[in-house]
């Protein structure tokens, strides 16, 4: 798919990392080539944007399945792959077919297995991955338990220059719970685990990192006592970041009471004072990435009892829209919203997009941040509508969508 007539956006309000301001903007093969106050050439295609946010598209950190209308529809231009795939993305010829899977209208960004059927023992082969297209290695939905195997990897990686991205639960602590120690899981008599396994994989994880010289993204953090250890590692110079999906910044642990197995996430859901604890880190800047989490699980995985149910929640058309809400509610402004599901994330891939700048990909989303839609799992494009979300009043929908240049079908 390649652009063929350079494209001008006038009249809308451009979301750039230094503000919003009222603008156009230029894309031409592939690329965007102009910011600011531009002028349509004589062959350009001129489209009004009528007041619309003119913002990158997104790029979704961390997901475990691709639904293309989904992610389109959330204004999502590229997604980094976990490697939990079936089978796991632990060869050089997986990573290189999933690096073409989505093209041209959607790239997709392989994470390899960190180890041999993500089974927290082996060593995959991280550099003929990273030459096939990896552009980090991740754990997986578990936390590597073995430090000797854990340090070894995160001296592999830090040796290629590869993120390391890492699930933060001690699996000894967590075992088979289903929710957060406390008030909620005794009263339901769910099976869980303390809260603290968090914060013990993040510190044992800090300190192996700060050994090896190495990078690492914690996928999620949770807990006010897990932020607490990454933002001091940060203010000691680690090189660390964290993310984090919206459910654990929009919902408790109160969600569960009814047992809806939509509200079944790894990790679980939390109490208010973590989910606060999250809000204030996202405002504070320890939370570095909002991600969706996007894991579409059918009836025959969520139409079960809590315990037995899968986890994981269908999140690509619905990131914008919940990032949005922080807006809202005045816990962050634009520009820091699109750094959190754009820049950021486009960063620690090594890819030029996330941002409105000359020379970067023509990766853009038309917003509307006001226009009211209701969440409805049965109507989601994905392959799945297993979202925690369901039947809520929301704003923020995506008009019109672009990569490379290239209009895309909503």
């Amino acid at each position: 798919m390649k652009q063929m007539q350079p494209l001008t956006m006038t009249g809308g309000r451009i979301v750039t990392p230094d503000g919003v301001r009222e603008g156009s903007i230029r894309l031409a093969d592939g690329k965007i080539a102009a910011v600011g106050n531009v002028q349509a050439g004589s062959e350009d295609a001129v489209i009004d944007a009528k007041g619309a946010l003119v913002t990158p598209g997104l790029v979704d950190f961390g997901v475990f399945a691709i639904d293309k209308p989904a992610f389109h529809f959330g204004g999502i231009t590229r997604a980094a792959l976990m490697p939990d795939q079936s089978p796991p993305l632990d060869l050089p010829s997986r990573v290189s077919y999933i690096a073409k899977s989505g093209k041209p209208d959607f790239w997709v960004h392989p994470l390899a297995a960190a180890t041999r059927e993500l089974a927290g023992r082996e060593i995959a082969e991280l550099a003929l991955m990273r030459d096939a297209g990896a552009l980090a290695v991740a754990t997986g939905r578990k936390w590597i338990g073995d430090s000797g195997a854990m340090l070894r990897l995160l001296q592999y990686a830090a040796m290629l220059d590869l993120l390391v991205v890492t699930h933060a639960e001690d699996a000894a602590l967590v075992g088979q719970a289903v929710a957060t120690a406390g008030e909620i899981a005794t009263r339901r008599g769910l099976p869980s685990a303390p809260v603290e396994a968090e914060a013990i994989a993040i510190a044992r994880d800090l300190a192996l990192a700060e050994m090896a010289k190495a990078r690492l993204h914690f996928r999620q953090v949770t807990t006010r006592a897990g932020l607490a250890l990454v933002r001091e590692a940060k203010a000691r110079g680690l090189a660390v970041t964290c993310g984090v999906t919206p459910a654990h910044f929009m919902l408790s642990d109160l969600a569960t009471v009814d047992f809806r197995t939509f509200a079944r996430l790894s990790p679980p859901l939390r109490c208010e004072d973590d989910r606060q604890a999250v809000r204030e880190a996202i405002a504070d800047g320890t939370i570095d990435v909002i991600a969706s989490g996007h894991d579409p699980r059918g009836p025959e995985d969520k139409r079960l009892p809590f315990a037995d149910a899968e986890p994981g929640m269908a999140g690509a058309e619905t990131l914008l829209a919940m990032v949005l809400s922080l807006v809202r509610d005045e816990v962050i402004d634009l520009p820091r919203a699109f750094d959190l599901v754009a820049a950021t994330p486009a960063r620690l891939l090594g890819v030029e997009a996330g941002v409105l700048e000359p020379g970067t990909e023509a990766d853009i989303a038309l917003i509307d941040p006001d226009k009211p839609w209701v969440i409805q799992s049965a109507k989601m494009a994905a392959t799945a509508g297993n979202t925690p979300f369901d039947g809520q009043p929301t704003q923020g929908r995506v008009t019109a969508l672009y990569k490379g240049g290239v209009a895309i079908d909503l």
